[in-house]
């Protein structure tokens, strides 16, 4: 018999202080309707009404669409100055901390316009990342990563399923600190694979194994040519906003809290080493690379 859990559909929620307005809607709201009626009080000797509606309607509706809309999880406003940012910032950034060299002086005017603006350097927000495995994020504090298994969730019984669920549950609710799950994809190399297990086909004394070994080489080869195939990453990244060393030790026995109440659900949450996290940070700058499948990967 399965019963339901109840999960909060959004455990970062702002709290109401005035109706349904939270405490930064009251202010965009009240702050523009006292904008509009003074502009009304100043305007008053020169439109009548119905002209200052004509003007004061449009921006209204403008005003309640950022306070009270939301866009890609976010409220719009905080989308509305996330934009303007992006507007803002360098189009074409590279990773050198040096700075890029300036262009030749023997280049015509022209040929400069049209090369647009030079690169500047990116800033990324990870500073690197300690022996521990423990990301250091600069004034976002500490983050600390733990690589995850899946689970076929539809092949199991009803029981199963709420039984996974509950566990899932109370890891959600037994949060501390700002958590995020992260999927992930990036195209492998089959070829080092494929030469793998037809090197150890060779080496079966049974004809039929060593034949259904050399088939099975013979059929990631065709389907790395045919096509390229991607990897899926789940990651769990703890972050602690503490910039202190100590952060980082939390972060990383928030995972191993994680580990032990997934285990439940027949997930492996399995904390990330230094290379390993170091390998993950620089995929995810470069996601155009191919890594090659090893022989853990398989």
């Amino acid at each position: 018999m399965s019963h339901s859990v109840r999960i909060p559909a959004d455990i970062e929620r702002e709290d109401r202080i005035l109706g349904p307005l939270t405490a930064r809607q009251t202010a965009i709201v009240g702050g523009g309707a006292l904008l509009l009626y003074g502009g009304y009080w100043m305007a008053r000797p020169l439109l009548g009404v119905v002209p200052f509606l004509v003007i004061a309607v449009p921006a209204a509706g403008a005003l309640m669409a950022i306070a009270l809309g939301r866009r890609e999880g976010i409220s719009m406003d905080r989308f509305a100055l996330a934009a303007l940012a992006h507007l803002k910032a360098p189009k074409r950034q590279v990773h050198a901390p040096e700075g890029g060299p300036a262009l030749p002086d023997f280049l015509s005017k022209s040929l400069v316009r049209a090369a647009g603006p030079p690169p500047v350097a990116a800033e990324l927000p990870c500073r690197g990342v300690d022996d521990a495995g423990v990301l250091n994020v600069g004034r976002d504090g500490s983050v600390a990563l733990a690589e995850c298994t899946t689970v076929n969730f539809g092949l199991r019984s009803a029981a199963e399923q709420a039984e996974l669920t509950g566990v899932f549950a109370r890891w959600l609710n037994s949060l501390t600190g700002p958590t995020q799950i992260v999927l992930r994809s990036h195209p492998v190399d089959l070829k080092p694979a494929a030469e793998a297990v037809h090197s150890a086909g060779d080496q079966l004394h049974h004809p039929e194994l060593a034949a259904a070994a050399r088939a099975h080489a013979d059929y990631l080869a065709r389907l790395g040519a045919a096509c390229e195939v991607q990897r899926r990453q789940i990651l769990v990244a703890a972050r602690e906003p503490d910039r202190r060393v100590s952060a980082g030790n939390r972060a990383r026995q928030r995972l191993a809290e994680a580990t032990n109440v997934l285990a439940g659900a027949d997930i492996d949450a399995r904390p990330m080493n230094a290379a390993e996290t170091s390998t993950t940070v620089r995929d995810a700058c470069q996601p155009s690379d191919t890594r090659r499948v090893e022989d853990g990967d398989r």
